[in-house]
């Protein structure tokens, strides 16, 4: 009492402890495992940590001396250890999802960042604070939005509905374009009392926002100008050979995935987290396993790989989906257009009117876009963009990366991803900022 002011000492608050940290012990009182319960207590756990003391080499501490501790830190703790303030924020669309946001506040004009498939708003951070874009744009004075879709590890909420329901599941991009997108959207010109704001989406983040524009046209006037980075809409000319086999076989996975009660695609559990430590925990492994695992998928790039921050991007990515999602990606390179998800016949006409889905009206983009592409992307081809291209009425720019390896992913993860893309999105950024002197607001 004299000491502390309370009759009982304070007890230590260890889930404030963010470092890395490495357990090894064999002490046991009344046959309880003290490193247990002290794990228990800390929230980072990694897979160097040791629980028996007989199991230590000297290659478990060289790996734990090696591990980037920005591996076990989320997206919040990664932007407080460098030093960037970080805002958590929740949406409620209109049809009862609720979204989390994450914001790098600044006094300049809101920038809004959408991932894609599979992916989170963490994915503009793990290249770290030299070449993830969400740093170098709140660097260069912009307020940053980072949001994520309804399917992702931020999100997965609704005011009634359990993730454990399939009703839950029971939604495609479509209902992410037109209701996730403008809930976010609406909310950050709440927030900022802007008028508009400026859009960078990536991969599913392109194929969102032209849904939202095509069917609600009074977005356009909320965005000043949407950036696509390996924009999607059509995609029936897809390279990669795992998406084209998939996609013959769409009906058998949609039955399947049905008859199973399986709705959620690599949703970010205990099972996979423990999975990715063991093939991707170390830069070796990861350059060995998740990398061609990625390259099979996106595209070959050895060149622009940082093999140091492997772990650090797995450790994050990927981050879940629905089942609808991948579904409606594979009927659309099947069918060649960019439509609404297909029922089949009796639910379309129901649901549409029509026995086929409709296609999005691409057309009614009026907003200023700027298409930024690349060779070697195995899912948003040239072929298929040049659709895009004669259909949108007000391209300011179409950009391709000047690098023949560039990936689908290397959009986010690129080693010389700064040089080859941001800064030309930066310098397009301030183009459009709508004042006389841009450098007023850094």
């Amino acid at each position: 009492m004299r000491r502390y002011l309370v009759l009982n000492p304070n007890i230590f608050n260890l889930i404030a402890i963010i470092d890395l940290i490495g357990i090894c012990d064999t002490i046991t009182i009344n046959e309880t495992y003290l490193p247990e319960l002290l794990m228990d207590k800390l929230p980072i756990l990694n897979s160097n940590t040791v629980p028996n003391f007989k199991t230590i080499t000297k290659q478990n501490f060289q790996g734990l001396r090696n591990v980037n501790e920005d591996v076990h830190l989320n997206i919040t703790q990664l932007l407080i250890k460098y030093n960037y303030p970080v805002e958590q924020h929740e949406v409620i669309t209109s049809d009862g999802y609720i979204v989390t946001m994450f914001r790098i506040p600044s006094k300049g004009p809101p920038v809004f960042l959408m991932h894609g498939l599979l992916c989170s708003s963490d994915d503009f951070l793990t290249a770290g604070p030299d070449s993830g874009l969400a740093y170098l744009l709140s660097d260069a004075g912009y307020d940053v939005w980072l949001g994520n879709d309804r399917s992702n590890k931020h999100s997965k909420r609704h005011i009634t509905l359990s993730p454990h329901n399939k009703e839950f599941w029971d939604f495609s991009f479509d209902e992410i374009g037109r209701y996730d997108l403008s809930a976010m959207i609406d909310y950050v010109l709440q927030i900022t009392g802007r008028n508009n704001l400026q859009y960078i989406g990536h991969s599913q983040g392109t194929t969102t926002v032209f849904i939202l524009c095509s069917e609600r046209p009074e977005y356009n006037e909320k965005i000043s100008v949407m950036i696509a980075l390996a924009p999607s809409a059509w995609i029936s000319h897809i390279r990669s050979p795992s998406y084209i086999l998939l996609s013959a076989y769409t009906s058998i996975l949609k039955e399947l995935s049905q008859a199973l009660g399986l709705y959620e695609i690599l949703p970010r559990n205990l099972l996979l987290d423990t999975i990715i430590k063991i093939s991707c925990g170390t830069p070796a492994t990861a350059k060995m396993f998740c990398n061609n695992i990625l390259f099979f998928l996106y595209g070959y790039d050895y060149a622009q790989i940082n093999v140091t921050n492997l772990p650090v991007i797995y450790a994050h990515y990927p981050s879940g989906a629905a089942i609808k999602q991948l579904l409606h990606y594979l009927q659309e390179i099947q069918s060649g257009k960019f439509c609404q998800y297909d029922y089949g016949p009796k639910i379309n006409l129901n649901k549409y009117g029509t026995i086929q889905p409709p296609d999005y009206p691409v057309e009614r983009i009026t907003t200023k876009v700027a298409l930024m592409y690349s060779d070697n992307d195995l899912i948003a081809t040239r072929t298929d963009i040049e659709t895009l291209v004669r259909k949108l009425p007000n391209i300011v720019k179409f950009y391709r990366v000047p690098f023949k390896k560039f990936n689908h992913m290397d959009f986010l993860f690129a080693k010389d991803v700064k040089k080859l893309l941001y800064n030309r999105i930066v310098d397009l950024l301030y183009e459009y900022s709508q004042i006389e002197n841009y450098k007023s607001f850094i």
